[in-house]
C-alpha cells in the first residue's frame, strides 16, 4: 500500500508533468494552430516521450479544446463591465486595464482564441451565443451612457468590437511590439505607460464635451 508521503509525491509529479504539458501545448498551438501543431512536438516541449504524453492527455483535440475554453473562461472572468462601478470612465478604464494585462501576461494564450477563428472558429460554435449575450449586455449599458448624455452618441457594437482590438494588438503581435516599441515585460512603468496611452485614447474617443 502506498504511503501519504509517497503518494504525496505521486501526485505533486504528476501535476507538475501537466503543468509542462499544458504550457508546451499554449506554446505549440499558439505558433502553429491547431492543425500545424502535433503530440509529438508538444511531447518535446514538454520534455516526456509521445507515450508518456498520451497517458496523461486523451489527445490533440481535447487538449486544444481544454486551453481554448481556458482563455474564454479567463477573459469571462476579468473582461467584464465592472457592476460596481457605474461612470463610463471608470467602467471602461477597468475594463481595459483588465484587458491588456491579460494580453501582457499570456500573449500565447491569447492567440490561441485568434488563430482559431483565422482557421475558421470550428472550436468556437459553443462560444458565440454566449459571445453574443455578453456584447449585448455592454451595448445596452453604452446605450443608457448615451441617453444620460455620458458619452457622445456612438456605435456601441463597433466601440467594443474596437476597444477589443486595440488591446488585443499586444497579445497577437507582441513580437512586433518588442521589435517596435521595445521589449517593456517587467518593466511595470512602461506597462502602465502603454496603458494610460490606450485608456486615454479610447476615453477621448468617446468623450462628450466635459464627461466621461
Amino acid at each position: 500500500m502506498m504511503n501519504s508521503d509517497t503518494g504525496g509525491k505521486v501526485r505533486l509529479a504528476r501535476e507538475r508533468t501537466l503543468e509542462n504539458i499544458h504550457a508546451a501545448a499554449i506554446a505549440e498551438f499558439s505558433e502553429k494552430g491547431f492543425q500545424g501543431a502535433t503530440t509529438q512536438a508538444i511531447a518535446q516541449r514538454a520534455g516526456i516521450k509521445k507515450a508518456q504524453l498520451h497517458y496523461y492527455i486523451a489527445g490533440k483535440e481535447e487538449l486544444y479544446e481544454e486551453l481554448l475554453q481556458k482563455v474564454l473562461k479567463a477573459w469571462g472572468d476579468i473582461i467584464q463591465f465592472d457592476p460596481s462601478l457605474s461612470e463610463p470612465e471608470a467602467v471602461l478604464s477597468r475594463y481595459i486595464r483588465n484587458k491588456l494585462n491579460f494580453s501582457f501576461d499570456q500573449p500565447e494564450l491569447s492567440r490561441i482564441f485568434t488563430s482559431e477563428v483565422l482557421g475558421g472558429g470550428h472550436y468556437l460554435h459553443k462560444y458565440w451565443p454566449q459571445a453574443s449575450q455578453n456584447i449585448l449586455g455592454k451595448e445596452n449599458l453604452i446605450h443608457q451612457w448615451i441617453v444620460q448624455g455620458k458619452i457622445r452618441a456612438l456605435d456601441a457594437r463597433l466601440f467594443i468590437m474596437h476597444i477589443w482590438a486595440l488591446t488585443q494588438y499586444y497579445a497577437d503581435f507582441a513580437v512586433q511590439v518588442k521589435h517596435m516599441y521595445g521589449d517593456f515585460q517587467g518593466d511595470i512603468q512602461a506597462r502602465e505607460h502603454i496603458i494610460d496611452e490606450v485608456t486615454t485614447l479610447i476615453l477621448n474617443g468617446c468623450k462628450k464635451g466635459d464627461c466621461a
